[in-house]
């Protein structure tokens, strides 16, 4: 063993500071592939714009975001509480040191805390739409941009973003949805030799988490260096048109909304084919990671475009509403009540509805009450 090799271990299976909780080993999950090549491809390439992760409670979303921060350089977990308000997120800038002094006093947030590391949101869809726009903003750019009363603060923040959700506690709203780089749907376990062999390794961890990570060491160890080599062989790789092509076709019939589909494939596909050190970027990469990109910009299809939809669907209530103002001119009109005749409402008030008698019913006599009791 080799003296990068010996480091790579020794961050790989390193006890966990005083008073943290050791984390699930990355390697231990279990029925989880799809899931684990996500937050790999966010890892390896932080410009895919983050990872979201949808599913019931108690799919081990936490416990996945956990394990992967371990394998990162800085090996650090942020959390963003839902009460985090956005100066806590972004930072501050202290005006008043500008004024005096001329120079900026910039108190770094959670953004600044997560550089290198992992940035975890739970119950993403619960955050107000701001501090999902903020978050998004720098997971793209790798920067994070504080502005006060015409002073502005940049500074690198190149984090993986996780954000995970319930869906039975709400969704996000289409235009936040589709800027998270991937997205994996969890399913509850139901196949009975996967669910044991969970819960087995589960209790094993509880029972004596260092010496159930020291058996994963040389697997966590190995996922540190290819993280590092894929990124280091990331730059190097290119698309040909048969890739380019093959993009294209699948969003073109995923019918997504403008190109940031096709721009996320691409380099998730790149990201993929570096994990496993590909000489180039292949059809079949794509293929593996189309899933992960299409699955929450997927729109229906109809054969019609959009405006012709809307113009279609307008076009047949317009229709029924002509058909059922037919019926009721048809019918003869109450006595004594001419403006109800056919003919004699104005035919541009649209939605006119002619009256009609009302049966009335008898109700029976009410004994009046004593003047003591009222």
């Amino acid at each position: 063993m080799n003296a990068a090799t010996s480091a790579v271990s020794q961050h790989a299976s390193e006890v966990p500071r005083s008073g943290q909780r050791p984390a699930f080993p990355f390697a231990a999950l279990i029925g989880q592939g799809p899931l684990q090549q996500a937050l790999l491809l966010a890892a390896i390439d932080p410009g895919l714009g983050g990872v979201l992760v949808s599913g019931p409670r108690g799919t081990a979303k936490s416990t996945a975001a956990r394990a992967l921060a371990e394998l990162l350089p800085q090996g650090q977990l942020v959390n963003l509480p839902l009460g985090a308000s956005e100066d806590r997120l972004i930072g501050t800038l202290d005006i008043e040191t500008v004024l005096r002094d001329g120079a900026v006093r910039f108190s770094p947030g959670l953004l600044a805390k997560a550089h290198q590391g992992v940035l975890y949101v739970d119950e993403v869809n619960l955050l107000p739409d701001a501090l999902v726009d903020a978050l998004l903003d720098a997971a793209a750019s790798g920067v994070n941009t504080v502005e006060r009363d015409g002073v502005s603060h940049s500074h690198d923040a190149s984090f993986v973003l996780i954000g995970t959700m319930n869906p039975e506690e709400g969704e996000l709203r289409p235009q936040l949805i589709d800027r998270f780089g991937l997205m994996v749907e969890l399913q509850n376990c139901f196949e009975p030799q996967v669910r044991q062999a969970i819960v087995k390794a589960r209790l094993a961890f509880d029972l004596a988490p260092h010496e159930f990570r020291t058996g994963y060491a040389a697997q966590q160890a190995a996922y540190v260096e290819r993280i590092r080599a894929a990124r280091a062989a990331l730059p190097q790789l290119a698309f040909d048109d048969a890739v380019h092509a093959h993009v294209s076709a699948l969003c073109i019939d995923a019918a997504v909304d403008g190109l940031r589909a096709d721009l996320v494939m691409l380099r998730a596909a790149r990201a993929l084919a570096a994990l496993e050190q590909a000489d180039a970027v292949t059809v079949e990469h794509v293929g593996r990671v189309a899933e992960a990109v299409l699955i929450h910009r997927r729109r229906q299809r109809d054969g019609r475009s959009g405006g012709d939809a809307r113009d279609g669907d307008g076009q047949a209530q317009r229709d029924a509403v002509a058909g059922s103002d037919a019926g009721r001119s048809a019918e003869p009109a109450p006595a004594g009540n001419p403006a109800s005749a056919p003919g004699l409402a104005d035919e541009n008030d649209w939605g006119y509805l002619a009256p009609e008698p009302a049966p009335t019913t008898q109700v029976k006599s009410v004994i009046p009450l004593d003047a003591k009791k009222r």
